[in-house]
């Protein structure tokens, strides 16, 4: 991030709240600024229509349910995102597939990787 410049706003679409809280966290060491964190699909859909952030993080299995929906939305709308799985890359289906992926459970220096491509 250059001086001056606002940190870049982060939807974190995670269900789980501890780990929520975890990589929000994280996020404010790295220089990225939390936005949002719904744990829903619906609610994530909701966000993504509502905008006001830059990237995204997506847990990919949201209480049962594949946050795939929130990806083609925010896909649709140009917003770059990353998946965060317990699964890896292995838990994606084809069509996602070549979408970055930050495994779980993550250190501060992977979640930095994955973010940095996304946030160029």
């Amino acid at each position: 991030m250059s001086p001056g410049s606002e940190p870049r706003r982060v939807l974190l679409v995670e269900d789980d709240s501890l780990v929520a809280m975890l990589v929000e966290d994280m996020l404010d060491e790295i220089g990225y600024a939390p936005h949002d964190n719904p744990a829903t699909v619906a609610a994530a859909l909701t966000a993504v229509a509502k905008g006001g952030f830059d990237l995204a993080i997506l847990d990919v299995n949201l209480a049962g349910q594949p946050v795939f929906p929130v990806a083609e939305a925010l896909d649709a709308v140009d917003i770059p995102f990353v998946f965060a799985s317990g699964y890896g890359a292995g838990g994606l289906p084809d069509a996602w597939a070549s979408r970055p992926v930050v495994a779980k459970p993550f250190l501060l220096e992977d979640l930095e990787a994955g973010l940095a491509g996304l946030a160029q």
